[in-house]
């Protein structure tokens, strides 16, 4: 199984609150957040994984070559600004397209037990096309909702919450490659942002399961990361 991280984001928000570092080199807890991913990932027993960072910051780019030089074959890392998520994925498309695998945002925060038992349950799976990381805990300026039927089947993404929406969107996406035919008709499409990748997906008819994890922060604002912090301390909900 393939990992891959969105890491191409201008972080403007954290930069305008003062945080001297680009987003993916934040420390929660001493450890920066691409840093944490990997390790996260290489333990999950990545195959591979895929970066890209945005060119707008040079110390991001060094940081990401030496993962890649560390990484003994297994991390590839693509140097590109894109205007949206939606186009960051579609650039790392090309090394997910004979495999499972799970896609998040360098700044989603989220327990690594229940990130590994997400993981081992999307492995075991044979008939879903994609298992999506939900949360009830809403601390999000724009949440994206999800609505899912009684086995918790993904049936809808809304901007707005609707009466069968008991999740949001917690940004960690594990996928099959049938999920890259729809990546690629919304590029064709010129869409953008992921979330209308997300509602693609279900017109397309993709079985997509919701898997809750107890709580899932976005690094969005210097606020988020004291938030973090406190989140993964032991004996911490």
């Amino acid at each position: 199984m393939k990992f891959a991280i969105i890491s191409a984001g201008e972080g403007s928000r954290l930069a305008q609150e003062g945080v001297p570092q680009p987003k993916p080199l934040v420390q929660i807890n001493g450890e920066r957040m691409i840093d944490r991913l990997v390790r996260i990932f290489t333990r999950c027993g990545a195959e591979q994984i895929v970066i890209i960072v945005n060119n707008l910051y040079p110390e991001t780019v060094a940081h990401a070559e030496a993962l890649k030089a560390a990484g003994n074959g297994k991390v590839e890392v693509t140097v590109k600004t894109t205007p949206s998520s939606m186009h960051s994925f579609h650039e790392l498309s090309r090394w997910l397209r004979d495999d499972k695998f799970c896609l998040t945002t360098v700044d989603t925060i989220f327990r690594e037990e229940e990130f590994e038992a997400f993981i081992d349950a999307f492995r075991q799976s044979d008939d879903a096309d994609g298992y999506m990381a939900v949360t009830d805990y809403i601390d999000d300026e724009k949440p994206l909702y999800i609505s899912t039927d009684e086995t918790l089947r993904i049936t809808g993404f809304h901007d707005l919450p609707t009466p069968d929406c008991r999740y949001i969107s917690g940004g960690i996406y594990c996928l099959t490659p049938t999920a890259i035919h729809t990546l690629d008709r919304c590029m064709e499409q010129g869409l953008s942002r992921m979330r209308n990748f997300q509602r693609q997906l279900v017109a397309d008819g993709l079985h997509l399961q919701a898997y809750p994890f107890s709580k899932i922060i976005d690094v969005d604002h210097a606020e988020d990361i004291t938030k973090a912090e406190a989140f993964l301390r032991p004996n911490c909900m």
